[in-house]
């Protein structure tokens, strides 16, 4: 109980804080995207799955090209694509789907900032686990049989925008290693591995190491 209250303080905060540094960093992102590809600034991101199996909206800057989450899916020019999107865990180091502006703002997480409101609104952390696709946890989980007990307990804590596995190799992690991380964290959760974390956060945003 004494955890949760620390750390809803802290998320609350925290978020108005950060909103407020990273304005300008908000504002020249909103007008390079509007500026050098079409459609909408925000992404029309998929649902993911928080804290419970309740299903959310995050928000993100767009650095696709629009309905890429579908197109991939759906579209037969992406089939070999998607078919290597699911073999790597869900992650694609060559993407033809994402814009000049939204390869850079991959790269340093800025495409991330916008889930401080996801934050205010209580659907997120701070510092959490990356909240997973539905069909990626249903593949993955199928994939790697051992991880299906560690599910319930990275979905026992709100996901996050930053966390033990973004801090330690990013897309370099495989799903099966990523979850045991983020069980890890659900298991150990306390201010000062969250501390721990948000000291190695910005060299992570810095490097890029590990982006897609």
């Amino acid at each position: 109980m004494y955890f949760e209250v620390i750390k809803k303080t802290i998320d609350i905060v925290g978020a108005f804080i950060l909103l407020i540094i990273f304005s300008p960093v908000i504002l020249a992102t909103m007008v390079a995207i509007k500026l050098t590809s079409d459609g909408p600034i925000f992404a029309d991101t998929p649902a993911r799955v928080g804290k419970g199996g309740k299903s959310f909206h995050p928000y993100k800057f767009r650095s696709m090209i629009v309905n890429a989450h579908n197109l991939l899916r759906q579209d037969p020019r992406f089939k070999k694509l998607y078919q290597e999107y699911r073999k790597s865990s869900y992650k694609l180091h060559e993407d033809p789907r994402i814009t000049k502006v939204g390869r850079f703002i991959r790269k340093h997480s800025i495409d991330e900032v916008p889930q401080l409101l996801n934050v205010l609104k209580g659907e997120m952390s701070i510092v959490g686990p990356r909240p997973y696709y539905p069909d990626e946890l249903k593949e993955q989980t199928a994939k790697y049989p051992q991880t299906k007990k560690l599910l319930n307990e990275v979905l026992s804590v709100r996901p996050g925008i930053t966390g033990f596995w973004q801090v330690s190799g990013r897309s370099e992690v495989n799903f099966d290693k990523r979850i045991e991380m983020d069980a890890y964290y659900a298991r150990k959760k306390s201010i000062w591995l969250d501390i721990l974390i948000l000291l190695k956060t910005p060299w992570a945003m810095i490097s890029g190491k590990g982006a897609v």
